[in-house]
């Protein structure tokens, strides 16, 4: 007999959702990967923006669609589009630079153990821009996995010079471009009470478009030949940050948001090291230490409690 109760319901809406956010972390997690294939032949503003340029344009038919689907869906106003700029260029603009050009001044390291603060970051501003409640079991469980992501992170820490002068440049453009994006995923989760995910995405997108052309074609005025002397496996990684990275991955993101605190959803950002590791030991032949297991184990048992136990997920 098929178990049709609302607990077992809800149990299997939470292992789609579950699903859904662990498809999008494995997505985010190979960006380093294509990222570099891609270094040694386009600059880092080029590969930030470039692969973002096309994916506004592809969006462009599947809004189309979903306008057509739905004539009756609200039409953004000059306020809205106020606010789309305000979550292109404070979170989308904000997040890319401040993340390209802060690694350039400071260590891969420093990035990698900085992006821990994005979960804590949404929780903040979840709390004072969507009054979302910071409950006992959301702190518990963002400060178990932060934990776990820190003991896969022994490495990173041991070569991480937070306290260097000569870096603390670049960590604050890291700080920001980790508060953008937490930024830009709050704020889009108030948008979504009157637009779907693929007008959000887009309409943020093009506003994004807009004011990082300038700041691309002021630092490197020779990407467009670059990007047609790409080789074959620049290509594919091109297509892969375009197609996935910024489109899919956004995508499946904001329909889970829908559904989901945000505070809840990005503590799902913690599985991006877990999927790295994988993708090392696949692809790169790296192996695992006693830390990384342990920590991965520990990420997870913090994911699965706020998605089982969180009251309002």
């Amino acid at each position: 007999m098929t178990d049709s109760t609302p607990a077992a319901a809800n149990k299997g809406r939470m292992l789609w959702f579950l699903l859904l956010l662990g498809l999008t972390n494995l997505m985010w997690a190979a960006q380093g990967t294509a990222v570099k294939y891609l270094e040694k032949q386009l600059g880092p503003i080029g590969i930030t923006f470039l692969p973002f340029y096309l994916t506004t344009v592809l969006l462009v038919p599947l809004l189309v669609w979903k306008r057509r689907a739905n004539p009756n869906a609200a039409r953004p106003t000059w306020g809205d589009w106020w606010k789309f700029a305000m979550a292109g260029i404070c979170g989308q603009v904000l997040a890319q630079l401040g993340m390209t050009w802060g690694i350039t001044k400071s260590l891969a390291s420093n990035g990698s153990i900085l992006n821990l603060l994005i979960p804590v970051i949404t929780a903040v501003l979840a709390s004072v821009l969507l009054r979302e409640r910071i409950t006992k079991l959301r702190v518990a469980c963002l400060f178990l996995g932060l934990v776990g992501v820190l003991l896969m992170s022994v490495q990173d820490l041991r070569q991480s010079a937070f306290l260097h002068t000569g870096y603390l440049l670049g960590n604050l453009l890291i700080f920001g471009g980790c508060t953008g994006s937490a930024f830009y995923n709050v704020y889009c989760k108030g948008l979504l009470e009157r637009f779907q995910e693929v007008e959000i995405l887009i309409f943020s997108y093009v506003t994004a478009s807009l004011a990082s052309l300038p700041v691309l074609l002021w630092q490197e005025p020779d990407c467009l030949a670059k990007l047609a002397a790409l080789d074959l496996p620049g290509w594919l990684a091109f297509a892969f940050l375009a197609i996935f990275m910024y489109g899919a991955s956004m995508l499946l993101f904001f329909y889970v948001l829908q559904y989901l605190p945000v505070t809840v959803a990005s503590m799902s950002l913690y599985l991006v090291p877990i999927f790295g590791v994988i993708l090392a030991v696949l692809v790169l032949g790296e192996h695992l230490s006693a830390f990384t297991v342990i920590g991965a184990a520990v990420v997870l048992v913090s994911t699965v409690l706020i998605m089982k136990y969180d009251p309002s997920a």
